[in-house]
């Protein structure tokens, strides 16, 4: 992984909002409409090819393929494993259903419901483990992996990275009908996401794990305390650490958040008391929520906690949660603050969270969201001058 003892280098979360012919084939094909493959394939590869321009156009270093051709980060990879079959969600709640924010705020959420794109609803099917889970995505992943080479040709980058789901984040959104426990069932997941791991870092990519659940599983399930979502927290990190076995930590980074939900978000889980066990899962850097109103102050929380010799953290400095442009200067002074406390050179400017996570939904418009890596861009240029006397 790419560190810098020059300058702040920076990135995002992964995911960034698709053109919308190439939406509209996403949604079709999610739907169970005809589709035809040739076309799809050829349109995601032009689509990867202009997002990463653009990426490098608006001063981002380590840059992804946008997920161009996935329909969301966590159910792209059904369709590469063996082992689920979908159904029709007949009847099922959206993902902040009877969660500590909806029981707190059900006027707010009721209303946000109706709002054109609203995330956190249903998902229309539900993935359903009905056999043993082999990973059988080699072809998809390697057309992934070829149309971001391609696309990086002659385009000026420092490195380049891939998200895959975590196991555990895969096993939340799907169900278990095969497996006697819980806990084969998710094993099983490790095991086959270990391939599509390993293929990433093989072909010279950065893995990036994302895992929204470590942060986010407090607040989806209030019957659960702090200590509870600790020790649920810590085991989950041992599944992921089990998938990551044998793939060197400085070629994965790890991301966590507190999903695509744009309420108020008072009942988020604290950076204090989830930040030791962020800190055990086997990467080389940590991606976090740092730029938007309910996280910006943790900075401090790396005051009191030693970031690991050789890691790196990836803290958001813009938000997925506001169409607001961070300004430039603020960007600046939020690194500046990361920087005094781990060093400067551990430090690379990121996002909270993704820009378009799931087909469906797409908060910040896509022509701010492109304004937003610009300041990015011009912020850690800022920092830069500041840290170092350079520009």
């Amino acid at each position: 992984m790419k560190r810098s003892n020059e300058r702040i280098l920076t990135t995002h979360v992964g995911s960034l909002p698709r053109p919308p012919d190439l939406l509209a084939m996403i949604q079709a094909k999610e739907q169970g409409a005809a589709l035809d493959t040739d076309a799809f394939a050829a349109r995601v590869k032009s689509a990867v090819a202009a997002v990463v321009k653009k990426q490098a156009e608006s001063g981002i270093d380590i840059i992804a393929d946008g997920e161009m051709g996935r329909f969301g980060f966590i159910p792209y990879v059904n369709e590469r494993l063996a082992g689920l079959e979908p159904r029709p969600n007949i009847g099922g709640e959206g993902t902040w259903a009877r969660s500590r924010e909806h029981l707190a705020f059900p006027e707010y959420y009721a209303w946000a419901a109706q709002m054109p794109g609203a995330a956190g609803g249903a998902q229309r099917n539900r993935w359903v483990c009905t056999g043993p889970i082999a990973y059988k995505g080699q072809e998809a992943l390697a057309r992934d992996i070829d149309n971001l080479k391609a696309a990086l040709a002659g385009v000026p980058h420092e490195e380049a990275f891939m998200p895959a789901v975590s196991p555990d984040q895969l096993a939340g959104w799907n169900r278990n009908e095969y497996y006697k426990t819980e806990e084969e069932f998710r094993v099983a997941l490790a095991d086959a996401l270990r391939e599509e791991y390993r293929a990433i870092v093989d072909a010279g990519l950065v893995l990036q794990i994302d895992d929204p659940q470590l942060a986010s599983h407090y607040t989806t399930h209030p019957e659960l305390d702090v200590a509870q979502c600790r020790n649920w927290a810590s085991a989950t990190v041992e599944v992921l650490n089990h998938a990551l076995a044998g793939i060197p930590a400085e070629r994965v980074r790890y991301h966590t958040c507190y999903g695509i939900n744009m309420g108020p978000r008072v009942h988020d889980l604290e950076l204090k008391h989830i930040v030791d066990v962020m800190l055990q899962v086997n990467a080389g850097a940590y991606s976090f929520e740092a730029g938007n109103p309910r996280h910006e102050h943790e900075w401090r929380v790396w005051e009191q906690v030693e970031l690991p010799a050789g890691k790196a953290l990836i803290p958001g400095v813009i938000t997925h949660g506001s169409n607001f442009v961070e300004h430039p200067e603020a960007i600046a002074q939020r690194i500046a603050r990361f920087a005094a406390a781990v060093g400067r050179e551990n430090v690379i400017a990121g996002a909270d969270c993704g820009f378009a996570s799931f087909s469906t939904t797409c908060e910040v418009h896509p022509t701010v969201v492109w304004a937003k890596l610009a300041a990015l861009g011009e912020g850690a240029r800022l920092a830069t001058r500041e840290l170092w006397g350079r520009s």
